[in-house]
């Protein structure tokens, strides 16, 4: 628990102010003032996605994970990473919007690599073709990052290299979570990737909106997915 005492509604409003309609630099001062209470708030929550996320991942990368090179999209304060080493993985590097988020980051020592980066906005500074792995978790949802992001988590990725995202299947985020998927759907018809996994998980996290409340269970629900990057057959990569 948080030692500020901060109980769950209050967590549930800061939330709210994290997904609330504003500009891109009002949301990355927001992000930069709650970085050092960030993973305490989001303990309240009961927030399971990084865990689940690695585990997903972990899943479909049986051999030789200390070896391959895992990109933490919107890396924030480095819980993805921190499960990802629990499941064998060694090397990271992050991105994140927020420099606070990834001063936290940098003090687990976790990452080879840290950047600072607007996502969605402008393309990822990495090489083409560059990542076994590619991993982004919580990031993806109304109000954060736009799906238009995905081409350039396609493009960072190594053929053969796969591509984790997550995202909450919660009534507000069902327009987003709709868009995602068609995106998915239509880079796989072109091609681009196949999917590898989707899992759907009933206790993502409790519930930001007490509207959003369950009769039967105080938790949202959210989705993992998988994809692999296929080759691509006139240069072979």
């Amino acid at each position: 628990m948080a030692d500020c005492g901060r109980g769950l509604q209050q967590v549930r409003d800061i939330i709210a102010a994290a997904h609330k309609d504003c500009s891109v630099l009002e949301k990355l001062q927001f992000y930069d003032q709650w970085a050092t209470q960030y993973e305490e708030d989001v303990s309240i929550l009961d927030y399971k996605a990084p865990h689940l996320a690695a585990l997903a991942l972990a899943s479909v990368c049986p051999l030789n994970r200390e070896s391959k090179l895992v990109l933490d999209v919107a890396c924030g304060t480095g819980r993805a990473a921190e499960e990802l080493q629990r499941c064998g993985f060694t090397l990271f590097h992050g991105l994140d919007g927020s420099a606070g988020m990834l001063e936290v980051a940098k003090k687990k020592t976790l990452y080879q690599e840290l950047k600072h980066g607007m996502l969605g906005h402008e393309q990822l500074p990495y090489d083409s073709d560059k990542y076994d792995a590619v991993i982004i978790v919580g990031a993806l949802s109304d109000g954060q990052v736009p799906v238009s992001l995905l081409p350039e988590l396609l493009r960072v990725s190594k053929a053969g290299g796969l591509v984790c995202m997550t995202t909450r299947s919660n009534t507000s985020n069902l327009k987003y979570k709709a868009d995602l998927e068609e995106e998915m759907s239509s880079l796989q018809s072109k091609g681009f990737w196949e999917q590898v996994l989707v899992e759907e998980v009933e206790q993502w996290e409790k519930a930001t909106s007490e509207k959003e409340i369950a009769k039967e269970s105080d938790y949202i629900s959210g989705v993992i997915y998988i994809y692999r990057k296929i080759p691509d057959p006139s240069t072979g990569s």
